[in-house]
């Protein structure tokens, strides 16, 4: 069994190349091209009613039933980004929501309509060569719109305008008696702060409308490597809080020591020869690309704009590094790098129970928000529990409003998402003791778990993090309780496979 399971883990490449990577390329293309058509035919309003009264009467069914059971969307566990599948939706009540269109972009009012299920991808392909964009776009392609919103969406913009959560629009949901509701900072305005975090124990969310903006050809960024933790924090902190002068800000810790940081903007015009098409399959991948400044010294470059947003896509972030772990070789990107990355659903989907254990036992996957005050002490604390480098640092504003999370003292507030995804390299690493003294650090300094990733805390502690009050009076004012579990109830690690 341990060659078996060792075999599973260090070769499971040859099956995710031969298998793998070939699906998620006829997967991606017969998706386009669907998405293509839909939109060029302007028929989405009238199917998108159709397909939300059909959801409202599946809630109607599950009323009349007698309400036995709580509900969840009918989306299979291994078809989100998560690592994990849910094993509550084995004993809810599933409902199919199948929403996967962009509805309309309207450009006089600066709003873009969309589904759920709509991915990043999805988006910027349609939004970007329109002229437009949104202000946070998260970074990975499969990402949905309604997993970022229910669940926390964060970008290197974030600095500037918030979470994704602050730049929607309106909210447009299924409540648990069957009812549609629009909600907005206008209307319903208390279920529209709840329901960014809410993990759909609110209701089913069947559209949202977010704020686009114009968008530019290019992003001009500047690599600052740095070569002192204090010269890091420095760095980053000033350009984080310098938004009116950069647009985008992030940092990739390589070590205790060292890290590049970098700012860009948005432009319109590029030289020729310093125009680098990251998302090319023959190119490296981002992050080995970064490292290389820390030797090289200093420099600029302009990077088509979508090309940026999904800049660490390939790799997904520097995780396939572990699945193929030959993927950066010139050789494999120049002959198979256009079938990259495999798509994570389909990792998911064929992970083994033995693939599964190990993984958990060898590898973290976690993104801690933190005061960007305590940015110093925390990359302490990461180094200490898991001597795991590179590391994700992303600069977020939140703000002082009523919700799940918020700025606390009466004021907005800058923090910084810690990102560590990999392998631990600490001797005899354990992950439940590790990641639960991570979440004792993160609430000790009032900080902020993000909820895809694995979470030990007890229910007492998830509720001194997150402020439950403005939820637990919607869910009793919606009728929650039997229809839908706490989030606690769907993001705890016993009840994720």
């Amino acid at each position: 069994m341990d060659f078996i399971e060792y075999a599973l883990v260090h070769y499971r490449w040859i099956f995710v190349c031969l298998f793998l990577l070939p699906a998620s390329v006829i997967y991606n293309c017969l998706f386009y091209i669907r998405n293509r058509v839909v939109f060029m035919f302007s028929s989405l309003p009238e199917k998108h009613d159709q397909k939300v009264t059909a959801i409202q009467k599946q809630v109607r069914e599950w009323r009349d039933e007698g309400s036995n059971t709580q509900m969840c969307t009918g989306r299979p566990g291994w078809a989100n980004v998560s690592f994990r599948r849910g094993l509550y939706k084995q004993k809810m009540k599933n409902i199919n929501i199948n929403l996967v269109d962009i509805l309309s972009i309207d450009t006089e009012h600066k709003v873009v309509r969309v589904e759920p299920l709509v991915s990043m991808g999805q988006l910027t392909s349609t939004l970007n060569p329109l002229g437009w964009t949104i202000p946070v776009l998260p970074e990975l392609d499969d990402l949905t719109i309604g997993g970022v919103i229910m669940g926390c969406g964060i970008e290197t913009s974030s600095h500037k305008y918030g979470l994704i959560q602050e730049t929607c629009v309106a909210f447009e949901l299924v409540l648990a008696d069957g009812s549609l509701v629009r909600c907005s900072q206008s209307e319903n305005v208390d279920l529209f702060h709840a329901v960014p975090w809410s993990h759909g124990t609110l209701g089913f969310l069947v559209a949202a409308e977010l704020q686009i903006i114009p968008a530019q050809k290019f992003v001009k960024l500047r690599y600052t490597p740095v070569h002192s933790r204090a010269d890091m924090v420095k760095t980053f902190t000033e350009a984080t809080f310098a938004s009116a002068k950069h647009e985008f800000v992030e940092c990739l810790v390589f070590g205790p020591e060292k890290g590049v940081v970098m700012t860009g903007n948005m432009t319109d015009t590029a030289e020729t020869e310093k125009v680098n098409h990251l998302a090319w399959y023959w190119k490296p991948w981002f992050f080995k690309y970064v490292e290389e400044f820390l030797a090289t010294g200093e420099a600029t470059e302009c990077i088509p704009l979508r090309d940026y947003y999904h800049r660490h896509t390939r790799s997904i972030f520097w995780e396939l590094q572990d699945i193929i772990p030959f993927g950066n070789n010139a050789v494999f990107r120049l002959l198979f790098g256009w079938m990259v990355p495999p798509k994570i659903s389909f990792l998911k989907l064929t992970q083994t129970t033995a693939t599964k254990k190990l993984y958990e036992n060898h590898q973290i996957i976690q993104d801690m928000l933190v005061p960007l005050e305590k940015l110093n002490e925390a990359l302490d604390v990461f180094d200490t529990e898991t001597k795991m480098y590179p590391l994700w640092l992303c600069p977020m504003l939140v703000r002082s409003k009523p919700g799940f999370i918020h700025a606390r003292g009466g004021h907005d507030d800058m923090f910084v998402d810690i990102g560590a995804y990999g392998a631990p390299r600490v001797d005899d690493y354990q992950p439940l003791e590790t990641v639960r003294r991570l979440e004792e650090y993160v609430r000790s300094v009032k900080g902020y778990q993000m909820l895809y990733a694995d979470s030990y805390q007890t229910k007492e502690e998830f509720r001194t993090m997150f402020d439950h009050s403005l939820y637990d009076r919607m869910r009793a004012k919606l009728d929650c309780e039997k229809a839908f579990p706490e989030v606690y109830g769907k993001v705890n690690r016993k009840v994720r496979d």
